[in-house]
Parts: C-alpha cells; structure tokens; sequence
C-alpha cells in the first residue's frame, strides 16, 4: 500500500472532514481509524489531533458539515422556492442517477454506531432528528393538515424507514414506495373542502 504525501499548509481541517466523509461512507464510522483519516487527508496525526481530539469529535464535526453543507434529506425542508407539499414529498425522492452508492441515512447510521444516548454523537444525530420532524410539522402546518405533529411523524417515519430500506436493498430509488404512502397521509389530513 502506497502512502499520499504528507501536506503542509492550511487546509487541514477541510481535507480531515472530506477524508473522513469519504471513507465513514465507504466502510463505516466504527471500522475507520483515526490513522487512516490522517494518511487519507493527507495530514500528519498532530494536525488531526489538534483539529479533533476525540473521533467523536470528528464524527459530530462530519455530521454537522453534511447537514449544514445541505448533503441531508433535510436539506430541503428549509427551501422557501418550492412550496410546502413538494418540500415534504421530496423526502422521498430518488437519488441522482451519478450518486455514490446508497448509504441511508448518516444520522440514524452514526447512532447506530454510537449507541449510547448520551454519546455526543448519538445526541447530534438526536438533535438532527428532532429539528427534520419540527420542520415537516411546520410545513404540514402551513399545508393546513389536521393534527400536525402526528402527521410529521408519520411523514418522518416514512423518509427514515425508506432510507434504510434503499440503503440495504441498493436501490437508490426505493423512496418511490413511501412517496405514495406519503401522499396518502397528506391527502387524507386536509381539511374537507364540502
């Protein structure tokens, strides 16, 4: 195995996030050493360190840079150009046909990993959780739907659970089977118009 050159300069804590995007995604949070992000980075394990002392800070570090980077189904909940009923629909949308291979969902993957709920990664996973299902209640509220915070559940049970299906059958557009159930739910929670 060969070995990337050590880098010098600024940039490090941008190319640890992006080393450690890359390889949390292609073998798991848990399998991936510390060392390895450095070798990846390319940085030396003194630059990783003073940039994250602990993995569980690196990993809380790559969350929030994919939720703030928009890399989330989250994402486009707080999108103010498309209006409410397709910001919730697209929950269920299929990935880009160039997309890298189907993951899931990297906060319900990070607290798998980090079970303990007290951890400070399963807490921002928590957290990330919360705020996606306080968003769809928002939205539903402005959709007019009756009894919108069981509605959001629903809705978010439906996003999380086809994820995780997408991700273990390796079909990046499994999200087409919630989609439906999730019209139903939106359908059947407005108001009658009689």
């Amino acid at each position: 195995m060969t070995t990337a050159p050590r880098r010098q300069g600024r940039g490090g804590r941008e190319r640890i996030l992006a080393a450690a995007a890359q390889l949390f995604a292609a073998q798991g949070i848990n399998a991936t050493g510390m060392e390895q992000v450095a070798e990846q980075a390319p940085v030396s394990k003194r630059t990783l360190y003073a940039h994250f002392r602990t993995k569980s800070e690196l990993v809380v570090a790559h969350l929030h840079d994919l939720a703030s980077a928009g890399h989330t189904l989250g994402s486009v909940l707080t999108r103010e150009d498309i209006p409410a009923r397709e910001r919730v629909l697209a929950l269920f949308a299929p990935l880009p046909a160039d997309a890298a291979p189907v993951r899931g969902c990297p906060f319900i993957d990070a607290a798998a990993e980090f079970p303990d709920p007290e951890s400070a990664v399963h807490s921002y996973a928590r957290e990330q959780k919360l705020l996606m299902v306080r968003l769809v209640t928002a939205l539903v509220t402005e959709l007019g739907c009756r009894e919108p915070a069981a509605l959001a559940e629903q809705l978010v049970t439906l996003a999380d659970g086809a994820a995780s299906r997408a991700m273990v059958l390796g079909e990046a557009d499994y999200g087409r089977h919630a989609r439906a159930a999730a019209e139903i739910l939106l359908d059947n929670a407005l108001p009658d118009t009689d």
